[in-house]
């Protein structure tokens, strides 16, 4: 701020001069007091002059009762999980009252490094977007990424305008032993004085005392009220994740009915296009915490000032003189219908909608890194499993959870070849490196994805993002792969001689730039086509994804092989024994 506008501030401030705008009969909602009281809001270049009435305005808007709170902070969110670009993602929450995100670009960092960095936070106005420095890229040496970050890279990414901290440090028994690069990693950003937010699920005990130790501020991981209340003990901030995969809010409400409630965010972690259209944002989180029973000023608290206390965000997050004019109108505090959004002063979204609407950003404007990331022969792909004696191990699905289960079967066989048998629910899948013409691949079989006749197949594959595919035949596993490899990247479904569904995704095969309308269609349309497969799970693609993330138990499957996680080491799929001929 040029001394121009800071005198003019504190002159508008003072009444001396008039405001651009003031919000007149207002509800306004004091996050530092928890109080409601009536009043106007005066504002000035962008910020908050003051909270008072008698303020003169060259333009005033008569909010007529309703509520004024602070702009939503969303403090942990990977966007890509919304298959939606940045900008329009931005389009989808600001009508939802959500002003700021923190990101976790992991997702894109893993498929083309800084580059995609960059992306996440340029193309995002105006919506505030904030990015955490990936700290685990790739996520283990078992899976082949597109990128890897170094040590050195990291502290080029910290030093980004727009990076506020090191993200998520998924590698908690690295910190926990001190391994050296982790080590060297968090020294980068307490050095810059950076926050670091955490991921480790389940610690406890001393070992969550040495990770605390070594500098790590946050979890988002808890699932347990025990769990949640030990590490609030420790001093971490515990972020509440109520999103399109976790749900962990009613369990730990109990934290949000005490005084610990002010150490705690509400974030989504994911939140998918579909569900923006039908649910909201951090509008439905409030709402959903709200009915189970949390104080409406208190659960504000958690998606505005806590949030920027934990991130020293010192100009958003309340309404005080100075702050930036990030404002969000609401019809209740109980269902949080948003009436509009103004951010830095400005009339962004009314009744659900942009002000503005968003344009669309060509893919072929694209760093080519970004818009030609699936780099797949389909002729070099050969999908035969050669039989051997003896039983195969199967990844095994369990119900609504993201782990599986390892379990021995006797094989199908087919002209000495291990093949898909749908009867019993035994499917193959393959995981096929795709961004260096490696072509290296995994091959094996999975229970319960249910499909019956035909393919799925994803470049959204946590946390490499390498092409998965299973099927109940190779034909519709390799029509679903020319697909994929036709758009770029996407969701696919196939049979064997058709493709019944696509959604394409060819932001490095992980996001659209098209409008969360149009992705929130597609992807109704794909699980319409689910039915032609005839498979009995609810989203088979969210399982599948999660099918290629070898950090959580108990078998999982990379490009390099079948990955036994409580080893941590690649396992074959049967013994090597030759059938007799």
């Amino acid at each position: 701020m040029n001394i121009e506008n800071y005198t003019k501030l504190i002159d508008c401030a003072a009444g001396r001069i008039p405001a651009d705008l003031v919000l007149d009969n207002a509800k306004v909602i004091h996050v530092y007091t928890g109080e409601i009281s009536k009043g106007s809001v005066a504002i000035i270049d962008g910020k908050i002059a003051g909270i008072s009435d008698g303020y003169d305005a060259e333009n005033t808007v008569d909010l007529q009762g309703r509520y004024l709170a602070p702009g939503f902070v969303e403090g942990h969110i990977h966007i890509e999980s919304s298959m939606l670009i940045p900008s329009q993602f931005a389009a989808a929450v600001i009508p939802h009252g959500t002003t700021t995100v923190i990101c976790d670009p992991h997702e894109i960092a893993n498929v083309c490094g800084i580059t995609g960095i960059h992306f996440m936070l340029e193309d995002s106005s105006p919506l505030t977007i904030y990015a955490m420095a990936p700290s685990c890229v790739p996520a283990t040496h078992m899976e082949t990424s597109g990128a890897s970050l170094s040590v050195s890279e990291i502290e080029t990414i910290l030093n980004l305008p727009g990076v506020i901290g090191l993200a998520e440090m998924m590698n908690f028994p690295g910190m926990v032993m001190a391994v050296q690069d982790v080590i060297e990693k968090t020294l980068l950003a307490i050095n810059q004085r950076k926050i670091i937010d955490g991921h480790a699920p389940g610690l406890t005990g001393k070992a969550l005392q040495a990770y605390v130790a070594g500098g790590i501020t946050s979890d988002h991981e808890c699932t347990l009220l025990s769990e949640a209340l030990e590490k609030l003990k420790a001093g971490m901030a515990v972020f509440i994740r109520e999103g399109s995969t976790a749900h962990n809010l009613e369990e730990l409400m109990p934290v949000i009915q005490s005084p610990a409630a002010q150490h705690c965010l509400l974030v989504t972690d994911d939140r998918h296009a579909d569900d923006l259209i039908t649910d909201g944002h951090l509008d439905h989180i409030l709402q959903r915490a709200v009915s189970l029973g949390a104080n409406p000023v208190t659960a504000i608290q958690m998606v505005t000032l806590n949030a920027a206390r934990h991130f020293g965000l010192k100009d958003i997050g309340a309404i005080t003189p100075g702050a930036k004019a990030d404002l969000v109108v609401l019809d209740d505090l109980s269902a949080f219908t948003v009436s509009s959004v103004f951010i830095k002063g400005e009339l962004c979204a009314t009744s659900g909608s942009m002000v503005t609407p968003v344009p669309t950003v060509p893919v072929d404007t694209l760093e080519s890194t970004i818009q030609s990331s699936i780099k797949i022969s389909p002729e070099k792909v050969d999908l035969t499993v050669p039989a051997n004696e003896g039983k195969i191990r199967v990844i095994c699905c369990v119900e609504d959870q993201l782990v599986t289960e390892q379990r021995m079967f006797e094989p199908k066989i087919v002209a000495n070849q291990i093949v898909s048998d749908p009867e019993r629910d035994i499917i193959k899948i393959a995981v096929i490196e795709r961004h260096h013409i490696k072509h290296s691949m995994g091959l094996g079989f999975v229970k319960g994805l249910g499909i019956k006749d035909g393919a799925i197949a994803s470049t959204v594959a946590h946390d490499s993002h390498n092409l998965v595919v299973a099927g109940s035949s190779d034909k519709a596993m390799l029509l679903a792969l020319a697909k994929i490899m036709e758009m770029q990247g996407g969701l696919v479904v196939a049979g064997e001689k058709k493709i019944h569904g696509a959604l394409p995704l060819p932001v490095a095969g992980l996001m659209s730039t098209a409008s969360v309308a149009e992705v929130s269609s597609g992807l109704f349309h794909l699980h319409e086509a689910l039915n032609k497969i005839e498979t009995s799970v609810d989203n088979p693609f969210m399982l599948l994804s999660f099918l290629a993330l070898p950090v959580i138990p108990e078998l999982k499957i990379t490009d390099k092989g079948l990955v036994d996680v409580n080893k941590f080491t690649i396992v074959p799929l049967q013994e090597q024994k030759k059938i007799k001929k």
